[in-house]
This record gives structure tokens, C-alpha cells and sequence, in this order.
């Protein structure tokens, strides 16, 4: 969870899990059009960018990344979209959430939010993010979300950080992603009410704030709302340098608070795809140099750091958790199969 031009998008009729509400459908979506790619390299040289990242997967990589990175670039097709949900059930614990380090910076088998997040991302990525998959999920989100109705980062009683307020973190990317998909589902209701009113009351976020309202934004049914909240947010990153404009001035960027040293982020980490309207917060040259530096970021093994290196540097790794060697070989991957879904969707080469 290259499209390019200018497209007209007219959304199914959402898949009930539950009993039918009426939904007011979201309007013809304007798509920005696609950074032109730069002249330069040869076809050998493109098709090297992929074939050291497969190398990299190859080598390194769980069984889910290496299922998914078929699926994205090896044209495994719907056998590969099998073979990924396959993977994926592994993960899956008997109430119905996910746990067993899916998102490798949370170790132990225990069901938590952000694994939730990580599997919807996952089965959006390949085209099966509905259905009885998403109805068993719904049971766990249910069970999980705080007295508001949305989900906490960490279960109050489970982890030293456990809250029982929900938090923009977890629930903004969920609800994103279930609308996304035309899914509608009983726990959306006052989840979708809470992301609006988090979002309309940010001033000072935090880039994986911003991050959690893209995906909430890019998707959600209110689409005239979606672009006020979304223009808004726009101005609050630029105001408050929560984006590298210029990645060969990166000391000139503070790291936004409470972010690991050196994690910096750049436009094309909030505008991931070239339609999502984080897109229209960056000029034509500024996202043309992220992009060029995501793709400048690939390292002689291969794979993409867990924080960018910058200009001749070599990445600072972040420690987020006791085991983190082990987190850094398990995110990589996955951070790999990313940045060349990101650099492909804008037409950049990558093989």
C-alpha cells in the first residue's frame, strides 16, 4: 500500500462488512503530473539499481520481503500476490491481530496496533486489503481501541509506554487505508471522526504525524475537507522545516523533535506517489531532488539505509529497540522494496 498525467477516479460502491451506510462517494481526483525523469545513464546502469536491491533481498531479507519484492518487481503476479498473504498469515495471532515482530521494531509475538498498520499496508501493496482478511482485523481494531474510539501507539498495560488515549500514529494510517480500499466497517465511524478533529488540531506535528495524515487524507471520502485539512498541513511543513528542500544543505535542516538523530525527512517521504495530495506542497525542482537523492541513497550492498546518509556520509543507525542489530537487518528490506516502489511511481528507472 507509474501512475502519471492527469486521471478521473470514480470509486466503487464500498464492500459492507457490516450492515450498509450510506457514504458520500469522493469526487473525480486531480493527479499532478509526474516529475519528467532526467536525462542520463545508460540501461545498463538503470538496470543495475534493481538487480542490487534483488541481490540485497536475496541475501538478507524475511521471506515476506522476499515474497513482496517478487510480487513488485519480478512480475510474480497473482501466484506472488498468493505467496505474499501467505507470508503474511504467519504473523497473524489467534485474536486476529498482529504480532511476532511484523514491524520489525517491536520484537515479541504479542498483538499490537502497529502491526496492524504494517499488515494493511502490506495487503493494500497487493491488491488484497478487503474481504474476510480485513472483517477478522476489524475484530482485533475493535478490541484494541482506546475510550475513544481509536487506537493507542502502545496497549495500556503491555508496554512501558502503554496509553489509553488513541494516537494519530496508528489510527490516521488504518482508517487511510480501509477507505482506500473501499471498505467500510463499524469501527471506521468514530475512528474516521477522531483522525479529522486530530488532524484539524495539529500545530506543531511531528513528521510521522504528517506522514499518518497523508495516508488518512489521500484517502478518506470528504474530499473537499481532505484538501482544506491537507493545504493546511502543507504550510505547517514548510513553515516549521519538517522537509529537506535542499538535501546538499542537510546540516542546515534541524531534526524534528523527538525524531532519532540524523532522521531527517524529505518531500518524498510525505509524497510518496505523485498523486497524494502531499504532492502539491513541493515545487516541480524540490521533489526532482528528493528524488534524486532517494535514489543516490542506494547503498554498494544494495539496499536503502535506515536514515539517509547524506552527501558522502554513511548512515546513522537508529536504536529503537534491545535487538537492534537484528531490527536493522529485518527493516532494510523492507525500506528497499519502498524506496523503489516510490522512485518507480514517479517515473524514475530503476531496471
Amino acid at each position: 500500500m507509474t501512475e502519471t498525467g492527469t486521471t478521473a477516479h470514480t470509486p466503487s460502491p464500498r464492500r459492507p462488512l457490516h450492515a450498509p451506510h450510506s457514504v458520500v462517494p469522493a469526487p473525480p481526483r486531480q493527479v499532478r503530473p509526474a516529475i519528467p525523469v532526467r536525462p542520463g545513464g545508460t540501461p545498463a546502469a538503470k538496470s543495475s539499481v534493481l538487480l542490487r536491491a534483488e541481490e540485497f533481498v536475496r541475501l538478507t531479507a524475511r521471506i515476506l520481503e522476499q515474497r513482496r519484492f517478487a510480487y513488485h518487481f519480478l512480475g510474480a503476479g497473482n501466484a506472488g500476490a498468493e505467496a505474499v498473504e501467505t507470508a503474511l498469515r504467519a504473523y497473524r495471532n489467534e485474536d486476529e491481530g498482529y504480532g511476532h515482530a511484523l514491524d520489525p521494531g517491536l520484537r515479541g509475538p504479542q498483538s499490537r496496533p502497529a502491526h496492524a498498520v504494517y499488515a494493511l499496508r502490506v495487503l493494500d501493496s497487493i491488491g488484497r486489503c478487503g474481504g474476510q482478511r480485513v472483517e477478522r482485523l476489524g475484530r482485533y481494531l475493535t478490541a484494541a481501541s482506546a475510550a475513544d474510539g481509536a487506537l493507542p501507539a502502545f496497549l495500556p498495560g503491555r508496554h512501558p509506554f502503554g496509553s489509553a488515549q488513541g494516537e494519530l500514529l496508528t489510527t490516521g494510517p488504518v482508517v487511510g487505508l480501509l477507505h482506500r480500499n473501499d471498505v467500510w466497517h463499524a469501527w471506521l465511524f468514530r475512528a474516521t471522526d477522531f483522525c479529522w478533529q486530530a488532524i484539524e488540531c495539529l500545530e506543531a506535528p511531528s513528521p510521522h504525524e504528517v506522514q499518518a495524515a497523508v495516508t488518512f487524507l489521500d484517502s478518506v471520502p470528504d474530499r473537499p475537507r481532505a484538501q482544506a485539512a491537507a493545504d493546511r498541513l502543507g504550510r505547517l511543513v514548510r513553515e516549521q522545516r519538517l522537509a529537506v528542500l535542499d538535501p546538499q544543505q542537510l546540516d542546515a535542516y534541524p531534526v524534528a523533535a523527538g525524531c532519532a538523530p540524523g532522521a531527517h525527512h524529505f518531500p518524498h517521504d510525505y509524497a510518496k506517489v505523485p498523486e497524494s495530495l502531499a504532492r502539491g506542497w513541493f515545487t516541480d525542482d524540490e521533489i526532482a531532488r528528493s528524488l534524486d537523492f532517494l535514489a543516490a541513497d542506494q547503498q554498494q550492498d544494495g539496499g536503502w539505509p535506515l536514515l539517509p546518509s547524506g552527501p558522502g556520509g554513511p548512515p546513522t543507525e537508529r536504536r529503537w529497540s534491545p535487538g537492534a542489530v537484528v531490527e536493522r537487518l529485518e527493516r532494510r528490506p523492507g525500506l528497499t522494496i519502498e524506496a523503489l516502489r516510490t522512485l518507480r511511481a514517479y517515473g524514475r528507472p530503476i531496471g
